[in-house]
């Protein structure tokens, strides 16, 4: 049976092929009306037409693919991004290849890998803790990509984030503001520098307001044992006459972990602990109080990381460019004033 081509196609609709590419490619601009639009996607449809993307290719010498590394796509925070990130690069004329690190060095190597020998046009990637060779690797083959979430301080690439150390300080005055004192950060024990900006923010705002910045006021958790360490540390925390009246966890799978073992130790949230968490997740709907939280624009970041690497690929001689969006702190009752 003969293929069917885009000449095919313009033949059907009644229109030149210099529409019909246009349309097929997401090209679409005021030149093309909505009428040639629709003309052009049901005679493809009717015919049948399947773009030649190995012809494509050789032509541009472009794939049209992109790859994105998250480090765990089963945090609802990476799986919406993902989704988001999808959406975005189809409106491009983008396929999107996914993997999921799992904050594991040798993985994501393997990945950036399995990606650069697929020849993906580009990557948006969550890098994780010592993948610097790797990507400095990436960097000499003039494979453009896009950080999001997180970055390398050694590594000078593209990137969106959030204002990680300044949400965290506002989150901070919010709690101290409520009349509480003694507060606890419960962190990841890391060298990723956007959760150093979290706990630095934390630190900050408890120095400028007097209060004290004890070995206690920061519980550092390892990603590999969290329920372990969480439920350790609480123990100590809440063994002795000075608890804590407040407790900001720096990601939703941290606050997960921490209020099942505040409910097992029976703290009553907000009247012994107010709680502000990092990130939403459905779980927190399953706790009895609503939960305050940092809210972070993912519709923003992956739309701008998406239209960041489109840029790149077309001009890989852009400039740097380092974008910081604006999280927001959503309050609810878990974070309510202390009561005297």
């Amino acid at each position: 049976m003969k293929k069917v081509s885009i000449k095919d196609v313009a033949q059907k609709a009644g229109v030149s092929i210099a529409s019909v590419s246009y349309v097929l490619n997401n090209k679409v601009d005021s030149r093309i009306s909505k009428e040639t639009v629709d003309k052009v996607k049901k005679a493809a449809e009717e015919l049948g037409y399947r773009a030649n993307n190995i012809a494509k290719s050789l032509k541009t010498q472009r794939t049209y693919t992109i790859g994105l590394v998250v480090a765990d796509i089963a945090n609802p925070y990476f799986s919406q991004i993902a989704r988001i990130i999808e959406n975005e690069s189809k409106q491009k004329g983008y396929t999107l290849i996914i993997g999921s690190s799992d904050e594991n060095v040798q993985k994501f190597e393997g990945l950036i890998n399995m990606f650069c020998d697929r020849q993906v046009d580009g990557l948006i990637i969550a890098p994780v803790e010592g993948a610097e060779d790797c990507l400095q690797k990436m960097q000499k083959q003039n494979i453009p990509f896009v950080f999001i979430d997180r970055y390398l301080p050694k590594i000078n690439a593209d990137i969106v984030q959030v204002n990680n150390y300044a949400i965290s300080f506002e989150v901070t005055q919010h709690l101290i503001a409520g009349g509480r004192k003694n507060l606890v950060l419960i962190a990841y024990d890391t060298l990723l520098q956007h959760l150093i900006e979290r706990t630095n923010g934390f630190k900050d705002a408890l120095i400028q307001n007097n209060l004290e910045l004890s070995d206690n006021s920061v519980l550092y958790i390892d990603k590999d044992a969290i329920d372990e360490d969480v439920n350790r540390g609480f123990d100590f925390l809440f063994s002795d006459a000075n608890t804590p009246d407040a407790i900001f966890f720096t990601s939703n799978k941290l606050a997960v972990s921490g209020l099942k073992k505040l409910m097992k130790l029976n703290v009553k949230i907000p009247q012994d602990v107010a709680v502000v968490a990092f990130d939403e997740t459905e779980a927190y709907e399953l706790f009895s109080v609503p939960l305050s939280f940092v809210r972070q624009p993912l519709s923003d970041i992956g739309k701008t990381a998406v239209r960041m690497l489109h840029n790149k690929i077309d001009d890989h001689l852009l400039p740097i460019d380092k974008v910081v969006l604006n999280a927001e702190l959503h309050t609810a009752a878990s974070s309510s004033p202390k009561q005297a």
